[in-house]
């Protein structure tokens, strides 16, 4: 997905950059059993939400290339492989390191520019940090930007189900949907129901 041409790529990357150092403080305070615990991701733990996060910094174009192969082609069993191994291989040292020493890397993901690249970073944060009940905020300047590129084909790539629903930002001045049913809450958790998520203590 493309960002608004409001959002300049120069300002989305310095709160990538901003993002990532943060989230790598985040993880470099986790206790083990923080590390341990279920993410909002199905199926991963803390942990391999994190190691998710660097895969793009950590592994070579041909190596993933060569997994995507051996998962038959599938991103989603690629990915997942690439999360399970690398959380086992890896300390939460090594994975806030990971973060933080590629704050100002390049990498985009395969569909979208540095809009997609920031709410990877984003999301894939409150996938760890709601799920650990931690107080983080997301700065509105973050989530602006990903909230503009909320649209019906978005919601449909990453499976929301938010038919007749309206969306509202407690907290910012945004909103989404026309349905009869009004989902008001912060938007950090409207993101995330967005991307498909299921928030605790949300119901849709």
């Amino acid at each position: 997905m493309q960002h608004s041409p409001s959002y300049s790529t120069a300002g989305l990357r310095s709160e990538i950059a901003a993002e990532r150092r943060e989230l790598a403080d985040v993880l470099h305070g986790l206790s083990p059993s923080q590390w341990n615990s279920p993410s909002l991701c199905t199926g991963w733990r803390v942990r391999e939400v994190a190691a998710h996060m660097s895969l793009g910094f950590r592994h070579r174009i041909p190596r993933i290339a060569a997994e995507l192969v051996r998962s038959r082609g599938s991103l989603d069993r690629m990915t997942d492989r690439f999360a399970r191994r690398d959380a086992g291989a890896l300390t939460g040292a090594q994975l806030a390191a990971a973060l933080r020493d590629n704050a100002d890397h390049p990498w985009t993901p395969p569909v979208g520019g540095p809009a997609a690249a920031l709410g990877h970073d984003v999301v894939h944060g409150l996938d760890i940090t709601v799920a650990l009940g931690l107080a983080r905020r997301v700065p509105a300047e973050r989530l602006l930007p990903l909230l503009a590129e909320v649209t019906p084909r978005t919601l449909r790539f990453f499976g929301a189900r938010l038919e007749n629903v309206r969306l509202r930002a407690t907290d910012l001045d945004w909103s989404y949907g026309s349905g009869s049913r009004t989902v008001a809450r912060p938007a950090e958790e409207l993101l995330l129901l967005a991307y498909g998520r299921r928030v605790p203590g949300v119901d849709i």
